[in-house]
């Protein structure tokens, strides 16, 4: 009885020590044990907001996806088939596949060993790839007649196999993408998966990289939710034991001022330049001058967002906005408008142009043709460099550069777009002494095809500079606006009545007598200047590569579209006004009829202005 005793007493000792190690002393570590066994915490993604232009039209949209998971400890020996059987439906290579399967245990943060009932295949697998992959797992032959066999744990291994061992994440996936493949590719930018930590857990989130989807990231990723519940040995969510779950607000809707029809015309005629003249890049954009509103914006070579990888990162740079270039001819009706505000100069006033020879500050700056003394007006329609120099040195340096800096040139544009640079304009104390005559050309500055388009706009617009728009609202997910943009003024550049002049002076330029005869409407009156800049390589300027543009706005006296076409070293000709001004025409043309823009021409001014004016001759200028 007394060992009896003793034995009983030992028993209940080792029961009470095992209680106080595992209720006290291991309390937390056990604790956390059994959270992890049963216990989840999931993130709810919200769905992006969706892209559209204009008109309603679907450019970048996000469609259900799923998380394809397997549970390695269901495999058993038939790893090889399984990875053999679905590593083409997830586009991995099978050896990875194979890898992932094979992970049957793991660690945890603890140090504990576990069986592994959780490994990540492939994310973001589209609905029909996801269909696609039950249908290989039910029809996968392991070379056994299942209905036949008798073991029940065998024939419970292949139920399982099949209907268990791939399965979805249970919180819902999404994928990008974007319609139209290539269209707006540098205005819409793409998406990519960031992976970050949030109280512990990993964290793999969608997030905007380039364009619109990165400017507006936070607008467009919403705002996330989360679910606290436990699960069975099987995986199953205990929806009784759900302890929170709070719902995700899906990101806005952005819509853009951009116009997919619009869009569309710009980047197939750019196309068609592309396979004409073979540059190096060539960009178009389509203005409202009024509003700053951007309809297109196009820029080629492009790429697909829907797979940014698989080009050149060169490709998916927006030159329009990065690049920066000595803009040529173009840059004189900033110099020519800006003389005219501050009435150091009309157009009748005439210039002596040295007969195409001007020595100055040590250079000699070069016409194209022999001109004598020409009329402010008629040295925008011949685009004389002398000319333009000559009013610049009336000017004089610090009203020059005020005017220039005024006109937006050396800062950004604040256009909603990543990768915008600010363009080179340096103070007039880093100026050298031939700076003032070559800057009115268009030398010794470098600005964005964007910068070169406003300044342009803001003549249009009475002299008032617009910041350029791109969007225009956002919107709910019930399509209610949250926010609408409006147009912002920057400031005034010009007074209306220079304007009024400068376009005047501008609709010479599509004359017979000017250099851009190839940009000419049939239906409407065209204002616009060329320009033909020499590129820099190692140090000097190269004689056989050039950078190419026109802008142009119409109708010229009540602008509704400012067009620009630049190229980067044209092929098969180089002046702005046989390479860029036919672009322009054949996207003003189809722009108009597109939008519907009433014409302003009658047959008799149409007339007239094919004629031009009489005892003109057609010459070409240097940086036409």
């Amino acid at each position: 009885m007394l060992a009896l005793a003793l034995l009983l007493a030992a028993a209940f000792l080792g029961l009470g020590y095992r209680l106080v190690d595992i209720q006290v002393i291991r309390h937390d570590e056990l604790r956390l044990r059994a959270c992890a066994n049963t216990h989840r915490e999931y993130l709810l993604q919200p769905r992006r907001g969706d892209i559209r232009d204009i008109r309603g039209n679907l450019l970048a949209t996000s469609l259900p996806a799923k998380t394809v998971c397997a549970d390695p400890s269901l495999l058993g020996n038939r790893r090889t088939q399984v990875a053999h059987a679905i590593a083409p439906c997830l586009q991995l290579p099978e050896p990875k596949v194979l890898e992932l399967l094979s992970r049957v245990t793991r660690t945890n943060e603890l140090g504990m060993v576990f069986t592994n009932r959780y490994v990540v295949l492939h994310r973001k697998v589209p609905m029909e790839t996801w269909r696609q992959l039950q249908g290989v797992m039910s029809n996968l032959n392991f070379g056994v007649d299942e209905k036949r066999l008798t073991n029940k744990l065998e024939a419970r291994f292949y139920r399982e196999l099949r209907q268990s061992a791939i399965f979805p994440d249970p919180i819902e996936d999404q994928i990008r993408i974007y319609p139209n493949q290539r269209l707006a590719a540098h205005v819409l930018g793409y998406t990519g998966m960031h992976e970050t930590e949030l109280n512990g857990r990993e964290l793999i989130e969608t997030v905007g990289m380039d364009g619109m989807e990165r400017m507006l990231n936070a607008r467009l990723s919403g705002v996330r939710g989360w679910r606290v519940t436990e699960k069975d040995k099987r995986n199953r969510e205990l929806v009784n034991f759900r302890e929170q779950d709070v719902e995700p607000s899906d990101g806005l809707n952005v819509v853009l001022t951009l116009d997919a029809g619009v869009q569309f015309i710009v980047e197939s005629e750019l196309a068609e330049a592309m396979k004409k003249h073979t540059p190096i890049s060539v960009c178009g954009m389509v203005i409202r001058p009024r509003t700053g509103e951007v309809l297109g914006l196009g820029v080629l070579p492009n790429y697909d967002p829907n797979t940014p990888g698989s080009e050149p990162p060169d490709f998916r740079r927006n030159r329009a906005i990065s690049d920066v270039q000595e803009p040529g001819s173009t840059f004189k009706v900033v110099v020519v408008s800006s003389a005219l505000t501050d009435g150091l100069v009309k157009l009748g006033d005439t210039f002596y142009c040295e007969m195409g020879h001007f020595a100055f500050a040590g250079h000699t700056l070069h016409d194209h043709a022999s001109y004598g003394s020409l009329s402010v007006e008629t040295i925008i329609t011949k685009s004389s460099n002398i000319g333009a120099a000559k009013i610049g040195i009336k000017m004089g340096e610090q009203p020059l550069y005020d005017h220039i800096r005024a006109f937006g040139f050396g800062q950004r544009t604040g256009i909603a777009l990543p990768g915008e640079v600010n363009g080179i304009l340096n103070p007039v104390r880093q100026w050298s002494k031939v700076s003032i005559a070559q800057i009115p050309m268009g030398h010794g500055v470098a600005v964005t095809p964007l910068q070169m388009c406003m300044a342009m706009a803001a003549i249009a617009n009475q002299g008032v500079l617009m910041q350029p728009m791109l969007v225009d609202r956002l919107e709910d997910s019930e399509n209610n606006v949250v926010a609408k943009f409006q147009p912002t003024p920057v400031r005034r550049v010009l007074t209306p009545e220079a304007s009024a002049q400068m376009i005047k002076a501008l609709k010479t330029v599509v004359t017979k007598d000017g250099t851009a005869f190839k940009a000419r409407l049939d239906h409407y009156s065209v204002a616009g200047k060329t320009g033909t800049a020499q590129k820099v390589e190692n140090g000097g300027y190269s004689h056989d590569k050039y950078f190419s543009s026109f802008i142009g706005f119409f109708p010229a006296d009540k602008p509704e579209l400012c067009i620009s076409v630049v190229m980067d070293y044209p092929k098969g000709g180089h002046y702005g006004g046989d390479v860029c001004a036919p672009v322009f025409r054949q996207i003003a043309e189809r722009v108009a009829n597109y939008l519907n823009i009433h014409p302003d021409l009658t047959p008799e001014d149409k007339g007239e202005k094919l004629a031009g004016k009489k005892g003109r001759v057609l010459v070409t200028a240097s940086n036409q």
